[in-house]
């Protein structure tokens, strides 16, 4: 008998067991004939475990199913414990294995038992059978050579367990495993302690923002409520203006229209002869009566534009006769010296259907603005077809070399009444609505009117209108125009 109390089969050394799960190095292999024998095997478990650099937890694991395994395979014929590493080169499990010749099969709750502590495999041989545990490794316990030595030494100690030992080995078992729970109980309340301070810092979080977004909301709210308040406020004065615009613009035609007749008729051939200085005081009411009813126009269609009133009555257009025409007229009343007014000779004028007379408004705003503004050089005037292939379209560029405008005010120049400050305004008076007017009339058919200025260099307008012709048709019966539905 050995001093542990259990007789070894074969003496300590290498051996490649070929029935195992796992390729194994045998270190040792010992018989079990009693309970002292198990006794002893509980204490070879706990010293290999410690020699293998194993935690507490695992070696107290490995003991214990040892033991339970031991006592129940105790009574077996050639019943035999081996003891032995993974044949890797750097090993990672320790495996014992229980071999047998005769006896019943380990009991079911014995094996459950095991399997909650250990990796175990049973095997039911008619000659032997067996019953593998593995135990894995720390990962840093060194190579195969220096493993092996250290269980080799810890499996052979010479010191003889006793049932006493053995019970004592129990309770410092139990003890220690009572005291890492009894910490583990500790850490567990501390955690708890600490999970139940953060949801208390949690909710309370919670709920301050959620009063925050309480009240943000409630502010958002009644901003919402104020600005609706403010948008029919700011709706009902346009609809003022517009019908104080329609209104007085009526009622400022009709004697207009009295003054510009009456002149007429001052002028006419068929009334009493005129001195020339009458003549010259008549022809003075009648431009200004001229000028009057001309605002008066634009006014009245700014309002009807504005409230969504003003007609279309797209038609072809003959560009090269329009242009003609518009020349011919802003030269007599807008013509000075050093400024010439450039047209485009459109032998290939681009088709176009729109509104003649509105497109005949927007061109004569946007050039009298121009020259109105131009001391010297030139006022062009260039139509082309438009080249994004999108929708056919024509483009108006007029171009003047004259005062220009700051870059802060090139916004505000599309203000109704709005004009540029400076010497430059004092000779030419004006109402503000020129260019506000021409863009107007031109979002309504349907284009763009954009602008580009440089101070001291001029000022460019680019108007893009869209070629109505494949948007209207005639209505057969009444001649007038209509919307394609």
């Amino acid at each position: 008998m050995t001093p542990h109390g259990y007789e070894p089969s074969l003496r300590a050394g290498e051996r490649r067991e070929s029935h195992s799960p796992v390729a194994t190095r045998q270190v040792t292999r010992f018989r079990l004939f009693s309970a002292q024998d198990v006794f002893g095997l509980r204490r070879s478990a706990q010293q290999a475990a410690v020699a293998l650099a194993l935690d507490r937890q695992d070696q107290v694991r490995l003991a214990t199913a040892l033991s339970e395994l031991g006592r129940d395979r105790v009574g077996c014929h050639d019943l035999e414990v081996a003891f032995g590493l993974d044949a890797a080169d750097r090993p990672t499990a320790l495996v014992v294995t229980f071999s047998w010749s005769g006896g019943p099969p380990p009991a079911a709750d014995t094996l459950d038992l095991v399997a909650k502590l250990v990796q175990v495999d049973h095997e039911d041989g008619t000659a032997v059978s067996r019953v593998v545990i593995t135990q894995p490794l720390p990962a840093d316990g060194g190579r195969a050579h220096e493993r092996h030595a250290r269980l080799t030494e810890a499996l052979h100690d010479g010191t003889r367990t006793t049932e006493a030992d053995y019970l004592r080995a129990q309770t410092r078992d139990l003890i220690a495993t009572l005291e890492e729970t009894r910490a583990q109980r500790e850490e567990l309340r501390r955690l708890n302690e600490e999970l139940e301070e953060t949801n208390r810092g949690v909710l309370a979080l919670y709920s301050e923002l959620t009063q925050e977004l309480e009240t943000t909301n409630s502010g958002v709210l009644a901003l919402h409520s104020e600005l609706e308040e403010k948008r029919l406020q700011l709706q009902q004065a346009s609809e003022s203006k517009t019908r104080f615009w329609t209104n007085i613009s009526h009622e400022l035609r009709t004697p207009v229209n009295s003054v510009v007749a009456l002149s007429r008729l001052l002028l006419a051939p068929s009334s009493p002869a005129l001195t020339r200085e009458q003549r010259e005081q008549v022809d003075l009411i009648a431009s200004s009566g001229h000028a009057l009813l001309a605002l008066v126009n634009d006014l009245l269609d700014v309002a009807k534009a504005e409230a969504g009133h003003l007609e279309i009555h797209p038609q072809p257009v003959d560009l090269r006769l329009l242009v003609t025409h518009q020349s011919r007229l802003l030269l007599s009343s807008h013509g000075r010296e050093g400024v010439s007014l450039l047209t485009p000779e459109l032998e290939r004028q681009p088709a176009l259907v729109t509104d003649e007379t509105l497109l005949v408004r927007i061109l004569r705003n946007v050039l009298s603005n121009a020259l109105k503004f131009t001391e010297r050089g030139e006022v062009r005037l260039d139509i082309t077809a438009d080249p994004e292939p999108t929708a056919p379209s024509v483009l108006f560029t007029v171009t003047d070399t004259g005062v220009g405008i700051p870059p802060d005010e090139l916004d505000r120049v599309f203000e109704a009444f709005y004009q540029v400050r400076g010497p430059h305004q004092s000779k030419r008076p004006g109402t503000g609505l020129g260019l506000p007017y021409a863009r107007t009339l031109t979002e309504l058919l349907g284009g763009s009117l954009t602008l580009t200025s440089q101070v001291g260099s001029g000022t460019q307008v680019r108007i893009r209108l869209p070629d109505l012709g494949h948007v209207y048709t005639k209505e057969p019966d009444a001649g007038r125009t209509s919307r394609d539905r």
